[in-house]
């Protein structure tokens, strides 16, 4: 009898640690699988963000000649204003007045169509914009100090660097980015806050 009880005994704790060793299993699971779900959703919105950086750098190369109008952010330190989703330091309605009426016209449309691609307004489900990435923003900035130079020496206004962010906020934490501050501080931690950027030279025709 004794040994009957005990392999009973064995049997129930053999059991219970089955049980456990499958619980524990369960939950590592299901914590990777959340993991991979968040992972899987910032590299969606990455891409979004790169094809939005891309369409922006097309329409600044189809507007040379008022391109200037594009470079908005003219505090770097801080990345203001932007444009995208609503907050303190927003652009608000962009001002074009370096071309022609025409010229001005379609530079003003382009930052204005950014804008709403920024807000999400490509896509909507029950009458709200859900087509980009989370608190999406973008800063457009131009440095007078890459402006190349004549064969004199003279400066040749217009050739300098234009430097395009796409910013959003990630789903988890990660390094804080450095390559560029626009938008600084509207993400809570800085932690939160993804970038994308890329520089574009204008080529001096003459």
């Amino acid at each position: 009898m004794s040994g009957s009880g005990t392999m009973g005994g064995f049997s129930l704790l053999e059991v219970m640690l089955t049980l456990m060793i499958v619980t524990f299993g369960i939950l590592g699971i299901a914590n990777l699988q959340a993991k991979a779900q968040l992972a899987q959703l910032d590299a969606y919105q990455r891409a979004q963000a790169l094809m939005t950086m891309s369409d922006i750098v097309d329409r600044l190369l189809l507007n040379r000649s008022t391109a200037s109008c594009f470079a908005f952010t003219d505090d770097t330190a801080v990345g203001t204003p932007y444009i995208g989703t609503d907050g303190a330091n927003h652009l608000g309605t962009p001002v074009c007045t370096v071309g022609d009426a025409a010229l001005n016209a379609m530079a003003v449309d382009a930052i204005d169509d950014f804008d709403e691609l920024l807000k999400g307004a490509a896509e909507t489900k029950d009458g709200g914009n859900v087509g980009a990435m989370v608190g999406a923003r973008a800063c457009i900035s131009y440095d007078s100090a890459t402006e190349l130079t004549t064969t004199g020496g003279a400066l040749l206004d217009g050739t300098g660097e234009y430097t395009i962010a796409v910013v959003w906020q990630g789903q988890g934490d990660s390094a804080p980015s450095t390559a560029s501050n626009c938008a600084y501080g509207l993400y809570g931690a800085e932690t939160k806050r993804r970038v994308v950027t890329t520089k574009v030279r204008l080529a001096h025709l003459s």
